[in-house]
Formats: C-alpha cells, structure tokens, sequence
C-alpha cells in the first residue's frame, strides 16, 4: 500500500496508512507482591518502543492514552529514531495485548506540515481521534488536528494565526477535550506575544476556533495539562506556574519564583484560581486533576511538599486542599502525570523517579491517603513514566514511559489491578431520544441496554467493542448496564439525562394554581421554581409531565424544573398575577396609610386610588403592600400593577375631605 498525498485547510502532506503488518511484541511480566491487598498486582512490558524500523519512542509527560471503538489504545509519540523524521513523532495504536501499528508519521515536509505530537490522543463522539502538535503548522507553531481510526489526518487549526502580538495560544501540549456541549476545549502554555502565559480555546465540530481565557503573569500561567469538566458543568485544570508570587523561595526546575495553580472555568470563559501552591504544599502541577467520584478534585504537584520531590493532593471546588501524601524519593518523586480513579474506588498515579530502584513507581492511594508502591520501574523493561495511566474496559491499566528498555525508547506498559470489566459511554449526559455511544467488549449477542434499570428501545451492535443506543423516555439519570451473554457490563460514569420543557399551562394565575409543565426526561425531577421561588408542592407525574402549585413569594418568570440530570427552563414566562383580598382603613384622607392584603405582591410596581397614582408605597411582603392615598386622590376602586398583571379591588376606597 502506498502512501497517499492528502490536502486540508491549504495543508498538503504525506499520509501513511495502518501497517498490514504489525510489529512484533516484546512481552515481559512481572508479578508485583503488595503489603495492602491479597490481589496481585501484575505489570507487563507490552511493548519495547525503537526496536523496529520506525518504531515510535520517548512518550512525554502530556501525553494522553485513548481507547478507540475497535476496543485498542491509540496515542502518540513525539519521536521516530529510525522513521521518516528522527524528531517528528507519530501515532500509534496497540491492542490491549501488545501489538503495535503505526497509523501516522508526522514529517516536515512538505513545508507547514504538523509534527512533534507531544499530548497523546483523545476520542470524539464522532469516532476520530484527535490531538495537537507542538510544531509545524502554516506558522509552525504547531496545530490542532483530528484523525481517523483508518489513518486519515486532518489537520484542523494552526496556531499561530492571529497577528504577533496577541494570545492565540502556540506550542499546545495537551490534545483537546470534547466536553458535553459537544464542542473542543484545550489549553497551551504560550500564547503569541512572546510570553509563557497560555491560553484556554474552544473549537467547534465544524471547526471555529476561539481563544477563550488568555493567562497572564498576574495570576496563574503556562498550563501543560489538558482540561476535565466537572460535575457542575465548569472546566477544572492546572497551571504549572503563577499564584503566590510574593513567595520568592518557591523556586522549581522550571526557573520560576511561583509554585503553580489548580483553576476552574465556565464555559464562557471566566477563570478563579481555587488553589495556589505555596511549595510546602506543593510545586509545579504538570499533570491535569481528576474528578472523584466524591466530588473532590485530586491530582499530583512534581516538587515541593515536606521532601521536595512532589505531593498528590486533594481540593474541592471550593479551595480546601488535603496533602495525601507528601513523595518521600524512597516511594517514588517527580509525578509529572495526573491520576486516574479506577473502578475499584482508588487511585492510581506514576512518580517519572525514584523508588527502590531510582526509576520511578506505580503507586495507588485512596481519598483518605492510604498509599501503596505497587511497582518499582528498573530501566531495562521501562523507566521515567511520566504518562497519566489509563484504564481500559477490561479493567487493566495502561501506560508508557520515556526510557528504560533494551533499544532507549520506552516501553509501552500494563497493570493488571484485578478490576472488573466494565462499560464506558462516551458521552455522559442528554436528552430523550439522544445517541448514545458505549465502549466495552464481548458486546455481540447483545439482548439489553438499560438507563438505570429503563430498558432502551432500540440499540445497535456495532462491533464485539462497540454498541450505540438511544435515551429511552422514563430513562433515569445513573449508570448504564449492557446485557451480554458473557455477563452484564455497567457504565463507570453516571449518564444524566437532561430535561427540556416543551410548553406549560396556564401562562398565568394567581398564587395557588397548579400548572401543568409538560417536556421530557421529568421523571426525576427533584425541584421547581417560579421566577426562582421554590414551589412548595409539584408532582412528578410522568417522564412528560409535572404539575406544580405556584408557591407564595413566586415572581413572575420562567419556570425551571431541576432533576438529576440538570435543570430546563421554559422558554415562555408564566405571569404571577396579584390578587387584593381587603384593604384597611376603607376610608381616609389624603396621607393616610391603607394596608392592602392579597397574593402575588412581591413585584408590585403601582398603586392607584380612584386612578390616581400613589407616590409612595411599600410592599411589605408577598401578601401586603402599604400605599399613602396621594394628593387629588378620588374615591373609587384600588389598583395594583405588577409584572404579572393588573388587579382591581372589589370595594371602594373613599377619600374624606
């Protein structure tokens, strides 16, 4: 098969296809005993990278592991010692028991195009793969691309584009994100106005690009790692440098007085620094934080901490930072990669050195701090992992490291945890009705897909590793469950099934009417607010319907109805509109103080005597107003305007000389 010459965004290059044939597997296991559990531990080094012509090496710190709808691992190298160019990378995919293929080489020519692919790979709803690299580019400060699980590159933003000087981001680490709103967030930690300060983008399916945050020296900066999106729906990552800047003793390898910062983002852009690291607790965070399914963020710093050699660390969202363990280089030192929390509740990280041996460790710890070694790197068989482990469907964890083999380039490695099988969705929440991708194995012969315990009415068998479904109407937010005639496989995430409101009924009424909302996925639906009021009595009465009292204190508004999955808001408003009950004194002259009692005065915006207007007029609570009978008052009826209506009272107001 030859290679083929393909052109996008004005960009031509040679592509190189999939291998037929794979290359051979080097394979060395390992039995690793552990003080803390009766379940082995087992590592093997899958793979020796550069012992073939071609073969990738040198895996960096950034770099991500994705697992692709064939059910194999896909990531990328940003060397080829003996390849096309030495220095220029690829992608490779490799089967959970160690045969390798390459799918890409990257190559500086013919001039622009991408090469030096640091980040790894991430999978998108659409099946591609994709990824940054750090140079080449129309402006050679590196690209943003995806890739088909064929071999196909598409190269989709070079950086660089904006007039010098601005804060397009250059030099990206870190491969994209797609998030839940089905767009693609990243970071790099320069920006193109000669600073190290970074940026966070968003790009579209369809490609628009948009630089969403720009760092400065002012705060945090220079992130590496990629974003996650957490359960609120905000982006959480980490900035190498930046923060305590006062702290003139936080010096770290990366020759900068600032120990770095754990920062949250809303998807329109506005950043808070949660947490700034003051090297006794930690220094220099390259790894991106995970999500636990506490809620609490954890990740690791590569200095600081009471030894200096690096700190795993727990934060909410809120600030509040736990050391978990403080790296004493006996147990390992310099986690440069994140964690990863495996489906047997723990975490799982790698320190890029010490240990008993000097080469680095696999460690796990739990959310309290219980920390194990569960291997020691010893550099013929892997050394310096400086990759975030992954763990695939079938339970076992996944990595690779910088050096350590017979041949200098790394190895490609696993850790078989004893963990369970399980599903993975590849996105987590939406609609009624929406399609819905899970990753696993052994799905042919499939008989059931469920959305906690609510049987899907339609699915598709892909492959034995890859199955797409539909949201079923009653589906409830929790984990999926695949039947298959192997046993049930259950989703490691919760899918949230997200509400809409398609109408309600009536648009109007006074406090007390029972409205009926009618949309989809309602059946959890756990609050329900009238112009942001609580109402204090609704019922859940299908997944299409819930019917609601208007609650006393309601403001006129939209109604939003929140359930497990998130929250939908109507996208009419429903008027609250007032009654008056009495009013007292019935008579008076002009300045005289008349309580007027009713529902649904909270937005009282006028009060007339005999039409006219009163001056002054307070309203005291949802079911009173005070107004003063106003000079050329008349006898006759009182009116009370309000956002939601008019009302007129039933008695008259008499004026007295």
């Amino acid at each position: 098969m030859y290679p083929r010459s393909v052109s996008s965004s004005g960009v031509s290059q040679t592509v190189q296809p999939f291998r037929i044939v794979t290359l051979a597997v080097a394979v060395l296991v390992l039995a690793v005993a552990t003080a803390t559990t009766a379940r082995a531990q087992t590592y093997s080094a899958l793979y020796e990278f550069g012992g073939k012509t071609g073969d990738p090496a040198s895996p960096q710190y950034t770099g991500m592991i994705a697992q692709g709808r064939d059910g194999e691992l896909y990531t990328t190298t940003p060397a080829t010692p003996t390849g096309p160019c030495s220095f220029c990378g690829s992608v490779f995919k490799i089967t959970p028991s160690g045969a390798l293929t390459i799918g890409y080489y990257f190559n500086v020519t013919p001039p622009g195009s991408p090469y030096t692919p640091f980040g790894g790979l991430t999978l998108g709803t659409d099946g591609s793969l994709y990824g940054t690299t750090t140079s080449g580019g129309t402006f050679n400060e590196g690209t943003l691309f995806k890739m088909t699980a064929s071999g196909t590159l598409t190269p989709l933003y070079n950086f660089g584009t904006c007039k010098y000087p601005c804060k397009d981001g250059i030099y990206p680490k870190a491969p994209p994100v797609q998030f839940a709103d089905g767009n693609y967030y990243g970071t790099t930690p320069n920006a193109n106005d000669g600073t190290d300060t970074g940026v966070v983008y968003k790009m579209t399916p369809a490609g628009k690009f948009t630089t969403l945050h720009a760092f400065d020296f002012s705060a945090g900066y220079n992130p590496h790692a990629p974003l996650i999106q957490g359960a609120d729906g905000n982006f959480y990552g980490t900035t190498t440098l930046g923060g305590k800047t006062a702290l003139s003793t936080c010096v770290v390898r990366f020759a900068s007085p600032t120990c770095g910062t754990v920062f949250k983002m809303t998807p329109a852009g506005k950043v808070t620094f949660i947490y700034e690291f003051d090297k006794t607790d930690g220094a220099g965070p390259i790894g991106p934080v995970t999500q636990g399914s506490d809620g609490n963020f954890y990740g690791t710093t590569s200095e600081g901490g009471t030894s200096g050699f690096g700190v795993v660390f727990k934060v909410t969202s809120a600030g509040v930072l736990t050391i978990l363990h403080n790296f004493n280089g006996t147990d390992g030192q310099t986690p440069d990669a994140g964690l990863v929390q495996a489906n047997d509740g723990n975490f799982y990280g790698v320190a890029s050195a010490g240990g008993t041996l000097g080469y680095g460790t696999i460690f796990r710890i739990t959310s309290r701090g219980t920390f194990s070694v569960l291997y020691n790197f010893e550099n013929t068989h892997g050394a310096t992992p400086e990759v975030t482990l992954f763990q695939h469907t079938n339970g076992i964890l996944y990595g690779d490291t910088t050096s350590g083999d017979t041949h200098g380039g790394g190895v490609f490695y696993s850790l078989n945890i004893g963990a369970t099988e399980f599903a993975r969705l590849q996105s987590t929440s939406g609609r009624i009705g929406t399609s819905v991708s899970i990753l696993g194995q052994g799905f042919t012969g499939t008989t059931a897909v469920s959305f906690n315990g609510v049987n899907a009415t339609t699915f598709s068998i892909k492959s034995n590793t890859y199955l797409t479904t539909n949201v079923p109407s009653g589906a409830k937010t929790g984990t999926v469950t695949v039947v298959r005639p192997s046993g049930s496989l259950t989703s490691v995430q919760q899918f949230k099934v997200t509400p809409t409101i398609s109408s309600i009924a009536p648009t109007s009424g006074p406090i007390g009417t029972v409205v009926t909302i009618n949309g989809t996925g309602l059946t959890q639906t756990t609050k329900v607010t009238f112009g942001g009021v609580k109402a204090t009595t609704f019922t859940a009465n299908s997944d299409s319907k819930v019917t609601a009292t208007v609650p006393s204190g309601a403001k006129t508004g939209i109604i939003t109805a929140t359930t497990a999955g998130g929250s939908a808001t109507s996208s009419s408003t429903f008027n609250v509109t007032p009654t008056i009950s009495n009013f007292s004194p019935s008579s008076g002259k002009v300045g005289t103080i008349v309580t007027i009692t009713g529902t649904g005065l909270t937005q009282t915006t006028g009060v007339t005597f005999g039409g006219v207007a009163a001056t002054t007029f307070t309203v005291k609570s949802d079911t009173q107003v005070a107004a003063t009978v106003p000079t050329r008052a008349i006898t006759g009826k009182i009116v009370i305007t309000s956002t939601g209506g008019t009302v007129t009272s039933s008695g008259t107001f008499t004026v007295t000389p």
